[in-house]
């Protein structure tokens, strides 16, 4: 188990750090309303993780029952769209767009429910689930779907911290960003090696 827990929770914090629309999201509300505006935001990022991790749970494991054959379809469907988003990510633009201007106040319970249907209604998360976690199990004899919901709370977990990181330091890393314009630059390419390490390790 710890021999697929470690590299699964190393790449899930590698692929978490890495600037997107959720992590830039944490970082816009904990500069604009306040460290608790950015942690209970990233609280509700986090959780509708549960959502896509019981999609997969239960959908892969079904394809597991009748074929390890599809399994590692599955796999090999993974790798190739982790390559997809390095090739994406190669493509673009080495920019980090970010701004808290015209953020409007929000209870707490707003934040944490925008949060959660952000994460919940982005069908990429699921299709990146899809293409992650099948590549980690670790049991022939234990259940998939307990697999998959270790997995899932393992990500979860991750996600929070940093997520919560992020937002008690927003001020800080937006003011590192804006001295140090290369950053974007070099966070592109660590996120196109962490792509195809990803894809390679599924493989192996």
């Amino acid at each position: 188990m710890l021999e697929q827990l470690i590299p699964f929770l190393t790449a899930s914090m590698a692929l978490t750090i890495f600037p997107g629309p959720d992590i830039i999201y944490v970082m816009v509300q904990g500069m604009a309303n306040g460290k608790k505006a950015g942690i209970v935001t990233a609280l509700g990022l986090a959780t509708g993780t549960i959502i896509h991790t019981s999609l997969v749970a239960f959908g892969v494991s079904a394809i597991i029952r009748n074929s390890v054959t599809l399994l590692l379809i599955i796999e090999l469907f993974g790798a190739a769209y982790l390559l997809y988003l390095a090739w994406q990510v190669y493509r673009s633009e080495a920019e980090i767009a970010y701004s808290a201007k015209g953020i409007k106040h929000r209870t707490y319970f707003s934040l944490y429910k925008k949060g959660f249907i952000m994460n919940v209604l982005n069908p990429k998360v699921t299709i990146f689930f899809l293409a992650f976690f099948p590549g980690f199990l670790w049991s022939e004899e234990m259940s998939t779907v307990i697999q998959f919901y270790i997995l899932g709370a393992a990500f979860l977990l991750q996600t929070v911290l940093i997520f919560g990181t992020v937002a008690l330091m927003a001020g800080k890393i937006s003011t590192y960003l804006k001295r140090h314009k290369h950053s974007a630059v070099v966070l592109k390419w660590l996120q196109i090696v962490v792509f195809i390490g990803i894809a390679v390790l599924i493989l192996l």
